[in-house]
């Protein structure tokens, strides 16, 4: 081939690899396949007619179409034949579709039968001007933003490395304003959707007024895990990305927050149970420039991951999951420019304001509807976290009060202020009965007071791990709980890591969910502020040396009630090498709470069986060394129940 080809081919595949990808430093290229195209000539079709005919409709319809009713010609597909030319505002009907042909439009066939839509005049300019909310817009934009969002998570489940990422589904993408504000999100994970916007606003405030000579530029993207800065624990890495819409500063933002199976720290899998100081948890990243200009760092990257007392023990699956959420930041910031072409970055910016001003309004009439209350929530620590709801209903407004939690925890059962955030906003949401998107319209009516240097707004450089996990679990059920909506569901997220210096590996657990007060709990179920899936036994057997012995309902564990709350699960793990393995959980000893007179739910328990015979029994937060042949296993606790039984309840599976 010659040179000058090479070189073309070459830039061709850079140009594709940015655009996908989000940056550039593409190595040496490897040509694996080559496909080749044959084109044989054809008899050529019958020309079209000179002059299109004009086709009689089959019937006319009035059809509100461009936002006025309008009389609409309904034509039949059969029979439009080839340079029929037919002008909107019209329908198009046939067995299998309709096609709405609406006004500044026109449909016509071409030689081969296929139905071709043209722009002939330019769209209509919206009444009222760009700040005018129009509610079927505002439906449409909404599902717009939603869309992109789930792009987004696609684009990262099947570029990440990692089984936490790409089988486990333990990430979050979402869209933001100009503000750092959460606009739309994909049904990820509760507590990162909550929290992200905390960390874009960390940047913003960092980089945005170019302090550092430099500012946020085109091209650029971020990376942060520090829970002091925006962040919630270390192993959840959000990749932040600006998006420029013809302007000087962006005008969006897109992120991807992912859980990395390892990020450091005292112990494989970043989820140490007796962790005392966040340098204990992992490497630290805080404001790095991940991507500059189009370029990644990579060894930049790297030498960060290197760094510290503990640092990285997956520096390769680090970075691969790293350049996958920038791919994944990419595929959005790509959706949110495509739209601003075709509707204007104006009116995308209205209805991103529209889209909280929404979710403001409805969050108000709840309140207006709800009961103030307060609640306390112990921990198997003897820790509390307390919590007061005082409603405003004829303002439409809330103060959320954590006074009286318990101070600053010597362990890591520390959440950062993001953590409360995220949890009051999933709660807000949870309430609401209409389908409003999870935004940060939903707590402009709410006021969150957090006392400083207490166990949900510790002080540096306290541990934060189980924060994130396991507090945000009972700050969720104490709200529920205050405002009398549901039983306590597990409580905790189960955190099951395992490793050694080749392999880590990390997962939450299932348990039940708490009942209600019409209706059951559920058995097996990611409960609240986690969303992640379980590694399907086939792959997780493959990628480490461990066998799962049984994963299945522990029947009973529901608490009894009116209705009962959901059942926990039995996970039996057996080890065929060496390992170190840790739990990281809660609800061992304070069970999860019923209401309205229910019954609790089952405790969680926590025990190796020995290849020896002999069994140890552990408590929620535990480190051990795993030998071959030894089981590790975890009975997750079960929800709570709601009201009193009218009689004898046995429970059960059956």
């Amino acid at each position: 081939m010659p040179l000058g080809d090479a070189a073309a081919m070459r830039s061709a595949f850079e140009a594709a690899y940015r655009a996908r990808f989000g940056f550039a430093g593409v190595g040496d290229l490897v040509v694996e396949r080559i496909g080749a195209e044959a084109i044989a000539a054809t008899p050529p079709l019958p020309a079209p007619p000179s002059v299109a005919r004009t086709l009689p409709p089959i019937a006319e319809a009035q059809i509100v179409m461009a936002g006025a009713p309008r009389r609409t010609p309904i034509h039949d597909r059969s029979g439009i034949a080839a340079g029929d030319r037919i002008a909107g505002p019209a329908v198009i009907v046939d067995a299998n579709a309709t096609t709405v042909i609406e006004p500044g439009w026109s449909a016509a066939a071409d030689r081969l039968g296929n139905l071709i839509l043209t722009r002939h005049a330019p769209p209509a300019a919206a009444t009222g001007g760009d700040d005018a909310v129009d509610p079927v817009r505002l439906e449409i934009f909404s599902g717009l933003f939603m869309g992109l969002a789930e792009e987004m998570g696609a684009a990262l489940q099947h570029s990440a490395a990692s089984v936490n990422i790409r089988e486990r589904l333990d990430f979050s993408c979402a869209l933001f304003d100009a503000d750092g504000h959460l606009i739309a999100n994909a049904p990820h994970i509760p507590v990162h959707l909550g929290s992200m916007g905390e960390s874009i606003r960390t940047i913003l405030a960092r980089r945005g007024g170019g302090a550092d000579g430099r500012g946020i530029r085109p091209g650029d993207v971020y990376a942060l895990n520090a829970p002091y800065d925006g962040g919630t624990h270390l192993p959840d890495i959000t990749v932040i990305m600006p998006v420029f819409a013809g302007g000087g500063t962006p005008a969006f933002f897109v992120a991807a927050r992912g859980h990395h199976a390892d990020i450091g720290g005292i112990s494989p899998g970043s989820m140490p149970p007796d962790s005392r100081c966040i340098e204990e948890e992992g490497v630290v990243i805080d404001n790095l420039l991940l991507v500059d200009s189009g370029g990644f760092r990579e060894a930049a990257v790297r030498a960060l991951l290197a760094s510290g007392r503990y640092p990285s023990r997956a520096i390769e699956m680090n970075v691969a999951d790293l350049k996958a959420q920038v791919a994944a930041c990419a595929r959005g910031a790509e959706g949110l420019l495509r739209l601003c072409a075709d509707r204007g970055t104006g009116v995308v910016s209205a209805y991103m304001r529209h889209v909280q001003d929404h979710a403001a309004a409805a969050v108000r009439a709840l309140i207006g509807r709800l009961r103030g209350g307060a609640f306390a929530y112990e921990l198997d620590s003897g820790a509390v976290v307390r919590v007061a709801v005082a409603i405003d209903a004829e303002a439409g407004s809330a103060v959320v009060d954590f006074a009286g939690t318990s101070a600053q925890q010597p362990s890591n059962f520390n959440a950062p202020r993001s953590v409360v955030r995220a949890a009051v906003l999933y709660v807000m949401r949870c309430l609401l009965d209409e389908p409003v998107p999870l935004n940060d319209g939903c707590l402009a009516p709410v006021t969150i007071l957090i006392p400083e240097g207490s166990m949900l707004d510790p002080r540096y450089p306290a541990a934060v791990v189980a924060g994130n996990v396991e507090v945000s679990q009972v700050i969720t059920d104490a709200l529920f709980g205050a405002f009398g909506a549901i039983a306590g569901a597990q409580g905790t997220m189960n955190n099951f890591t395992f490793g050694d210096a080749r392999h880590q590996y990390y997962e939450t657990i299932a348990g039940g969910s708490g009942a209600g007060p019409d209706f059951d709990g559920t058995a097996v179920v990611q409960t609240h502020m986690t969303n992640s899936r379980m590694t399907d036994p086939e792959v997780l057997e493959t990628r480490f040396p461990v066998l799962v012995e049984a994963f299945a309902i522990r029947c009973g564990s529901g608490g009894a009630g009116a209705h009962r709350g959901g059942d926990g699960a039995t996970r039996r793990i057996r080890f065929l090498a060496p390992m170190d393995a840790a739990i990281l959980a809660n609800r061992r000893r304070v069970p999860p709470f019923g209401l309205a007179g229910g019954a609790p739910g089952g405790r969680g328990a926590t025990r190796v069986e020995r290849a020896d015979g002999t069994v140890d029994t552990l408590g929620g937060t535990a480190s051990v060394a795993m030998q071959a042949g030894d089981v590790f296993v975890i009975e997750t606790p079960g929800g709570g129940g709601h009201g009193a039984a009218p009689g004898a309840d046995e429970g059960g599976c059956g």
